[in-house]
């Protein structure tokens, strides 16, 4: 039995109003130039418009570490239970997390709440898109809710290192797969690894895919096999996390994000970089 950490526009809006209910706004906006990739707080947007009630978490400033290993780097323990303690969200909370562009800083924060060892946590499937094309209400300007305690509990095997993603290139037991488009990933990617693209997860509305679609996608690269361990990874351990979220809906609990993913990986030029897709 397998279940995607989903929730729709309309079971949401039955659930409006419950006491522990926490929604997030958590979107960031992710843009290109000839100088590379750069990001850009989504509060304007959120003040602009959001769902009733939600919050804004910067992810930017509240929930990455500057002096990780990548640009992005998810903060520590102590940085993100503060964070999110002061949005009001506490251990008994139920949070539903959304963004307002292509829902892979949804399931970043998703991956976060995991990451720090809390599962009362699902992704709007669709994002504010789906909320506003359903007709239902939102609200402008801020919204917030008395601070409260969170308590965060690392699970160190939500996460991997560089060290090990070089260990996993050959290793048979670890699966990484490369989350980026196939353009990207045929351009280079770490040894060994397989292509499942983000934005094949998702159909055109942005709403998640079948579990049947979904399960064709990652068995025909070999992340369903029990005996091997899915690592996913992209440029910046963002749309990584999509890749992540699928993988929970389709019953693998026992996934690792590359944080550092391509950014961490490129940093040393000794590192192998291929342009063959060996494991499928």
């Amino acid at each position: 039995m397998t279940s995607a950490p989903l929730i729709t526009p309309t079971e949401l809006q039955d659930r409006l109003g419950e006491g522990r209910l926490r929604i997030v706004d958590a979107t960031v906006h992710l843009t290109f130039d000839a100088d590379g990739a750069h990001v850009a707080s989504g509060r304007d947007t959120y003040l602009e418009g959001h769902l009733p009630g939600a919050v804004f978490i910067d992810q930017i400033t509240g929930l990455s570490d500057p002096d990780g290993e990548a640009p992005f780097a998810a903060a520590s323990s102590e940085k993100f239970a503060a964070t999110v303690g002061e949005a009001g969200i506490g251990d008994d909370s139920t949070v539903v997390v959304y963004d307002t562009v292509n829902g892979i800083w949804a399931t970043r924060l998703w991956w976060q709440f995991g990451l720090e060892g809390f599962d009362d946590v699902v992704v709007l499937d669709g994002g504010y898109d789906a909320w506003v094309k359903a007709g239902l209400p939102t609200e402008t300007g801020e919204s917030t809710h008395p601070a409260a305690t969170f308590t965060a509990h690392r699970r160190p095997g939500r996460i991997a290192s560089t060290d090990e993603v070089v260990a996993a290139t050959a290793d048979s037991s670890v699966l990484l797969i490369n989350a980026l488009d196939r353009e990207s990933f045929s351009g280079g990617h770490i040894p060994s690894s397989v292509n499942v693209p983000f934005g094949e997860l998702v159909d055109e509305s942005g709403a998640l895919k079948s579990l049947d679609e979904l399960r064709g996608l990652f068995s025909a690269v070999g992340a369903l096999d029990p005996d091997v361990r899915p690592v996913t990874y992209c440029g910046g351990g963002i749309a990584a996390t999509a890749a992540a979220f699928a993988l929970r809906a389709l019953g693998r609990d026992d996934v690792a994000v590359y944080d550092g993913s391509m950014n961490a990986w490129t940093a040393d030029p000794a590192r192998p970089l291929s342009s063959v897709d060996s494991r499928s």
